[in-house]
């Protein structure tokens, strides 16, 4: 049996105004060729970098987010190869004193079991250029925009095992840049790239080391592993041996294909870039970059769980969705003052809160997502505002309006950015309550429908649903339920 180990490099582009070590326009999406580059980033001789102070700021707070040790004293050095969209004819990277060492990130991978997935480092370097294959041409052109942008590389010591517990990696440690606002890690616009590095091992000894390349998605990420961990298994059943190389992902055959032979540190001649100064991070100035560091998602999850008494399929919701989630908690804020406005809570008011939220994350996560189709809370055309939001959710709460009334309603908030109080009285939407008014709709609902009455008499709970559900669209969902189903007890 052939277990398989596997190591990941994770580059992400950070969100910096400018380039890693000149003062162009950082903007890996420019459309327009060849625009945002200098000298400097070019190449050319006699130029000198600067180091973008916001980038370091960046990589140590991913650091520190990751449980990793910071390094105070470190260098850049020049790692040496040839490659088209390489204008300087080398990178400035880190190899012997990385900004970072010796971290973990903790991933679920179910509701119980957390694996720890050891960091080996965390460093930083420039990203390269950019290839462009024209189709049908027997050439290609070189878009250098992208050429000395801040990019991070995170090292993961070979703790995984398995595609799903690679992808699982990848997807919290993209949540985690997002939520440090460090990187957009958008995989499938290139501002986050993962490269596996795996091998099988016997009871003997480890196998050899296959790198797969630019893996551009957390669902590649998976497949590509499962594909090599079988190639390299059908290979070593057939007693051949495997071959230390890189591979590429072939998206329409989706196989891995050999690009050429793995390169190690020596072939890169590592030395220290002489045009640059050493880096001393100072006490103080890693004390204020802790101050940076926000609430974490799993820190959230937990909190989300014990104080608005959400599930964990809940909490997830606004875990992943973190604009969602912010919402959702500007929502219970005022849901929160409402409670406390009202006087005194008795014995049985002391689950309110409860009930409450759960109401709210209820229409938040299905009827609310429903009309956004996609969109977020926080584009400019979104029109709800928690508070209007919250005093929707009240009204449902204190029985005002009903949820077929609450659909109507919560459209037309989503149209027009109404006030809930307004469109009701508007479009006419106020509830029935008054039981006299109501007495002679449910008489009218049972004389039309005798033999649900019967069986409602005979027993059959079903039966009294069918009534009530007649008599809400009698009165096209105004009536109070709760009075509905009163009466039609009373009367039968």
């Amino acid at each position: 049996m052939h277990k398989p180990t596997i190591g990941l490099e994770i580059h992400a582009e950070l969100a910096t105004n400018s380039k890693m070590f000149c003062s162009c326009k950082n903007a890996p999406g420019e459309k327009i060729p060849n625009i945002n580059v200098c000298p400097i980033c070019l190449g050319h001789p006699g130029t000198l970098p600067v180091i973008n102070k916001t980038a370091i700021r960046k990589a140590v707070k991913t650091g520190l987010a990751l449980n990793c040790a910071i390094e105070k004293n470190s260098y850049f050095e020049r790692k040496n190869y040839f490659y088209p969209d390489l204008p300087k004819g080398y990178q400035i990277s880190q190899y012997k004193t990385p900004l970072c060492r010796n971290g973990y990130l903790e991933i679920p991978l179910t509701n119980s079991f957390f694996k720890k997935i050891r960091i080996e480092r965390v460093h930083m370097e420039e990203d390269t250029g950019r290839l462009i294959h024209p189709e049908g041409a027997d050439y290609s052109l070189i878009d250098f925009n992208r050429a000395g942008i801040p990019l991070m590389e995170i090292v993961t010591e070979p703790d995984i095992e398995s595609g799903q517990e690679a992808r699982e990696f990848t997807r919290h440690l993209q949540l985690i840049l997002k939520y440090l606002n460090v990187s957009s890690a958008n995989m499938e616009k290139g501002e986050m790239r993962c490269e596996v590095n795996i091998s099988l091992s016997n009871s003997e000894k480890l196998g050899t080391k296959v790198e797969i390349k630019n893996l551009n998605s957390l669902k590649v990420v998976g497949k590509a592993i499962e594909y090599e961990i079988k190639r390299q298994t059908d290979l070593l059943e057939k007693g051949e041996k495997i071959i230390q190389e890189t591979r590429g992902w072939h998206d329409k055959k989706e196989i891995t294909i050999s690009q050429r032979e793995k390169e190690g540190a020596h072939d890169y001649r590592y030395f220290p870039e002489p045009d640059l100064p050493p880096l001393e991070l100072s006490r103080e100035f890693l004390e204020d970059i802790k101050k940076e560091i926000v609430e974490l998602p799993l820190e959230k999850m937990e909190r989300f769980k014990k104080q608005y008494c959400l599930i964990e399929k809940e909490a997830d919701i606004y875990i992943w969705q973190k604009d969602l989630g912010d919402y959702f908690e500007k929502v219970a804020l005022r849901l929160k003052q409402w409670i406390k406005e009202k006087k005194g809570i008795g014995k049985a008011e002391q689950n309110e809160p409860q009930k409450i939220y759960k109401l709210a994350s209820n229409y938040i996560s299905t009827d609310l997502q429903g009309l956004l189709q996609g969109k977020f809370v926080n584009d400019k055309n979104f029109l709800i505002t928690p508070e209007k939001f919250a005093e929707f959710v009240i009204m449902i709460y204190a029985s005002e309006i009903s949820s077929k009334i609450a659909k109507v309603l919560l459209k037309e908030m989503y149209d027009t950015g109404g006030a809930p109080a307004q469109i009701i009285d508007e479009k006419g939407l106020i509830q029935i309550s008054s039981a006299e008014e109501l007495k002679e709709i449910v008489k009218q609902v049972i004389d039309k429908n005798f033999k649900p009455a019967q069986d409602y008499k005979n027993g059959k709970e079903t039966a009294l649903q069918f009534l009530i559900g007649q008599a809400m669209a009698q009165t096209k969902g105004k009536a109070n339920p709760e009075t509905v189903s009163k009466l039609f007890k009373e009367l039968l």
